[in-house]
């Protein structure tokens, strides 16, 4: 059959720091891996198999495409540029801030691109449902709400409630019997006792709400447990990825989200 008509959106999971800030940045190799995750782009590695398909190969530790680009430092610590990481680590040398010039920079560089050519690459005659994807870490980390918290192999995000409805007051990105025929088609594929939640402990970030806004084409944000392709996930000198499973688990969800697509279709 044809291509499926999906947009796939993959803002984690690249690793290059930008050479204007490459001498201040105090994380390692292997932090920067561990915070920036490129395993998920071997598990959403769809681009053959759909309408669009767009990821990015710098580092959410230095521009992070799924926060809004006004959620600056040192107000928003873990905004679109980051100054800390999820483990309270400084993203810089001597917990330093980048000047405003430098951030202007790497948005202009980096940010914007990326939401233009999503914007772009929506067209209707084209694209009849969007997936922005993620990978978590298997438990919440210290600064997140759910700290502690052993979170559900799969979350499923479309701004709505735990059953996918809409909250009152705002907008939910896809119908709630879509995000739940998803959530159905991951609990077939995972098999029992694997935990699929709806809006928790993500409901879907900027990408997905400010594209539905502009566009109104649907969106759902998939966020995959590490678990899934990776032990040691609580610390960066711990975390072991295989790409074997990382591979293995971009079937389960190529094969979740098409069964969910050709039941709808």
């Amino acid at each position: 059959m044809g291509r499926y008509p999906f947009l796939i959106s993959v803002p984690h999971g690249g690793t290059i720091v930008p050479e204007p800030v490459a001498a201040m940045v105090a994380l390692s190799p292997a932090d920067l891996r561990y915070y920036s995750d490129p395993s998920t782009r071997l598990v959403y590695s769809f681009r053959g198999r759909v309408a669009q398909y767009r990821d990015t190969g710098v580092s959410r530790m230095i521009v992070d495409l799924n926060r809004p680009p006004y959620h600056l430092p040192p107000k928003h610590p873990d905004g679109v540029v980051k100054v800390r990481t999820v483990h309270e680590t400084p993203v810089y040398r001597g917990g330093i801030t980048p000047e405003i010039t430098l951030i202007h920079q790497l948005l202009m560089t980096h940010y914007f691109p990326y939401h233009a050519d999503l914007d772009r690459l929506l067209d209707p005659g084209k694209i009849a449902i969007a997936f922005d994807c993620h990978s978590m870490f298997p438990t919440g980390p210290p600064t997140h709400r759910d700290a502690g918290q052993v979170r559900p192999l799969v979350c499923l995000g479309n701004n709505g409630d735990s059953e996918g409805n809409r909250r009152p007051g705002s907008l939910s990105t896809c119908p709630a019997e879509w995000i739940r025929a998803l959530a159905g088609a991951f609990r077939e594929e995972l098999g029992p006792g694997a935990e699929v939640a709806i809006n928790k402990p993500f409901s879907g970030g900027f990408i997905t709400n400010a594209h539905y806004w502009h566009r109104g084409i649907p969106w759902i944000q998939i966020e995959i447990s590490r678990a899934l392709y990776e032990t040691g996930s609580d610390s960066p000198a711990t975390a072991r990825a295989d790409a074997d499973r990382a591979h293995e688990t971009g079937d389960h969800v190529w094969d979740a989200i098409t069964r969910f697509w050709d039941g709808i279709d």
